[in-house]
């Protein structure tokens, strides 16, 4: 979407603004870092009768020059002087940790066929497994090797720290995988460090297998964003004296716009290459997004409302200045920090808190809806207005502006309504990971293609004055010269045959011709073109 004269709005809402700082600070800090999996003193967690750690999940392209893999590096576990002393009194009890690399919808069986993660007393009479170590089925003989695959490491009597073998897990298959460490021992108090590496093959890189694909998009868009831009700087450039506020804003979107793909891309490309996700190039591409967004908005509501078209500029707003003002700056501190806590060194759904993203989402739709309820409530009374003032020209396009905006909100319904069917049915855990890129990827060709209905409809032209609304032009109250009030003044233009016209004389007898290229006044004996 779009917007228009922001300068002229009020700025009482700058405190939402400070706020969505504060949130962005807060996700910086709280975000995780990339493909290049970093334990940094995390704990198990108790699941059944086991302690579990999840060291990550995620797809993984495979390729017959077997290049894809999860490597170990550094992979330890310490932990405290009194666990150590626990196991001693214990009579040098020996502590395992095991690593469990599966493919992520085989993940529960690979850990175990029974309720029971760690092996119990009964199980261990009847010569199942060993009391204390866990159950795991015997791996399956496949074309792609024997899975799942199993490491493992153990504390010496007395000893600090357990360390994984720096051991690289070859992926011939494409999946989508899942490692996870656990262990069986209640008294044992340990926190992780190093860390793993997920690689793609040639082609994705360190991208998350979700991911991947968007590398290759966002390309496309940046392309598709100059080609946007090559056509409005022609016809700018041909058109620049006819040029009126409007298309000035129409430009500042599509400048938005082109920076958000252009660092998505920048992003995507970094990450691939190095498998670290870089904060700062996915922080100011999310920052981008959503000021690209709250622009968007702002302008087409204000169109919506007849600013630079049945009223010259937003002075005199008033009060709805201060409204649109307020919407725009809480949309902005919703979207901005939806974004970044989603994006800024995020790579799986894991990375972030479930009921902090549904908060946030949830704040972004309820702003979304108030602004699609604003716009076409705006929209219906600005072509009302233009039909009693006969503007057959001005009718039609706010029509089209209605089409295309109605058109975009349908289809924007249905993917929302595919996209909770897709996440609620845990889409990225089975084999449809492979297509979950374009779920963001449609919200951008959405975008793109309603920003290039509007520049089909605005594009500057020979007669871009004839929707442009003259300095003099009236306000909602005072603008129906039938009401006796000032009439509405439109930029200089010739008089053309072909124009739609209407007369109207007011109180003071004088006569008003309306075209859609000019307004004429006769008042006694002197014409007057105003």
């Amino acid at each position: 979407m779009n917007r228009l004269p922001l300068s002229t709005m009020p700025m009482s809402a700058s405190s939402p603004v400070m706020l969505a700082v504060a949130a962005l600070c807060c996700a910086l800090l709280l975000c995780a870092d990339a493909s290049v999996h970093d334990y940094t003193g995390e704990r198990f967690a108790a699941l059944g009768n086991a302690f579990v750690l999840n060291g990550g999940s995620e797809g993984v392209y495979a390729s017959p020059a077997a290049d894809s893999f999860i490597r170990f590096e550094k992979v330890a576990f310490k932990r405290t002087r009194e666990s150590a002393a626990a196991a001693e009194e214990d009579g040098n009890r020996t502590a395992t940790i095991t690593a469990v690399v599966s493919e992520a919808a085989d993940r529960d069986a690979a850990v175990t066929g029974a309720r029971a993660l760690c092996c119990t007393a009964d199980m261990a009479r009847r010569g199942t497994c060993t009391e204390g170590s866990l159950v795991r089925r015997a791996p399956n003989s496949t074309a792609s090797g024997s899975w799942p695959k199993v490491l493992s490491a153990s504390f010496l009597p007395g000893a600090l720290e357990a360390v994984f073998p720096d051991e690289t897990v070859a992926v011939a298959r494409t999946g989508m995988y899942s490692l996870r460490f656990v262990h069986c021992d209640a008294s044992l108090d340990v926190a992780a460090e190093g860390k793993t590496i997920w690689k793609n093959s040639r082609g994705y890189g360190y991208l998350p297998g979700r991911m991947a694909p968007l590398l290759a998009f966002y390309g496309v868009m940046s392309l598709a964003f100059a080609a946007l831009a090559a056509f409005w700087f022609l016809r700018y450039t041909r058109f620049w004296r006819e040029v009126v506020p409007l298309q000035n804003l129409v430009t500042v979107v599509i400048a938005l716009g082109m920076v958000e793909v252009t660092t998505w891309y920048l992003d995507f490309a970094e990450f691939s290459e190095s498998g670290v996700r870089p904060a700062g190039t996915t922080f100011w591409a999310a920052t981008a997004g959503a000021v690209r967004r709250t622009v968007s908005r702002v302008l087409v509501l204000l169109v919506a409302m007849g600013y630079g078209v049945v009223r010259p500029t937003f002075s005199g707003g008033g009060s709805a200045g201060a409204r649109v003002a307020a919407l725009g700056a809480a949309f902005f501190a919703a979207s901005e920090a939806l974004e970044v806590g989603e994006h800024v060194g995020a790579v799986s759904d894991h990375d972030h808190s479930r009921t902090r993203r549904l908060f946030l989402v949830l704040a972004v739709a309820v702003l979304d809806a108030a602004f699609i309820c604003w716009i076409f409530a705006a929209l219906s009374r600005t072509i009302g207005k233009l039909k009693a003032r006969r503007m057959a020209a001005k009718v039609e396009l706010y029509r089209r502006l209605a089409t295309s905006l109605t058109i975009a909100v349908a289809v924007s319904l249905g993917w929302i309504t595919f996209e909770v069917h897709f996440k609620s049915t845990d889409g990225y855990h089975s084999e449809r990971w492979r297509v979950a890129w374009v779920i963001p990827a449609v919200w951008q060709l959405i975008s793109f293609a309603l920003l290039c209905a509007i520049c089909l409809v605005w594009a500057p032209s020979h007669d871009s004055t004839r929707f442009a609304c003259s300095e003099e032009c009236g306000d909602d109250d005072g603008d129906d010269v039938e009401d006796g009030a000032r009439p509405l003044m439109i930029g200089a233009g010739p008089l053309s045959y072909v124009d739609n016209w209407a007369c109207y004389v007011t109180q003071d007898a004088k006569i008003i011709l309306r075209t859609d290229s000019g307004v004429y006044a006769k008042t006694g004996d002197e014409d007057k073109r105003v």
